[in-house]
């Protein structure tokens, strides 16, 4: 029998909070390297939403946000997304581009390239915590960001899914002494995905 995400138990949505929390702790670890300063993290929130809640997250669908996807590859399938509200994404985008926070008033080329790099850096991450707590080989495509409303980003993004396809999601925020990058990774697997996902964690 194949899981649907709607019938998850909580020792299930623990194992996944789990999950997501050694991710955001590589993601926080890659982040400091690439910033050259320390990040902390919050605790991660895990969350079992349809595709047509995800706009919600960053406010409304007509909210800037800044959309990285990746395919994943190998032992299991499905989609990765990292979404970044709109100051958050500038915020980072400065940062990665040592400027002073605020600068940037929109995303600019090389801001869109230190984007999609630390963006690709952070779900890189995610995976290394995924194959190392689940013993699977998973791998990640070519990424690719998006920066639009997020109604529009998360359509494009989802193209052939239906609107009540759950995801994972887990909710980070990356702190340094001054600043808060808050972000979402969204968890796309299919069926057959999650229940070999579920079988390498050993939940039932």
């Amino acid at each position: 029998m194949l899981l649907n995400l709607d019938q998850l138990t909580p020792s299930q949505l623990d194992a996944l909070k789990e999950v997501g929390n050694i991710g955001a702790g590589h993601g926080a670890t890659a982040l400091s390297q690439l910033l050259g300063k320390k990040i902390h993290i919050t605790v991660p929130k895990a969350n079992i939403l349809s595709l047509s809640e995800v706009p919600r997250l960053v406010g409304d669908p007509n909210t800037l946000v800044a959309g990285l996807t990746l395919a994943i590859l190998g032992d299991a399938t499905g989609k990765i997304v990292l979404l970044f509200p709109r100051d958050s994404a500038l915020h980072l985008a400065d940062m990665l581009l040592k400027q002073e926070v605020g600068t940037s008033k929109i995303l600019t080329e090389m801001g869109h390239s230190a984007i999609k790099e630390a963006g690709n850096i952070l779900t890189g991450a995610y995976l290394s915590a995924l194959n190392e707590f689940l013993g699977m080989l998973l791998l990640i495509s070519v990424p690719t960001l998006v920066f639009d409303m997020a109604g529009a980003l998360l359509t494009s993004l989802t193209q052939g899914m239906d609107d009540d396809t759950k995801v994972i999601c887990i909710e980070t925020k990356f702190i340094d002494a001054h600043e808060v990058i808050g972000g979402y990774f969204l968890l796309v697997p299919d069926a057959v995905s999650l229940r070999a996902i579920f079988q390498a964690i050993k939940v039932k």
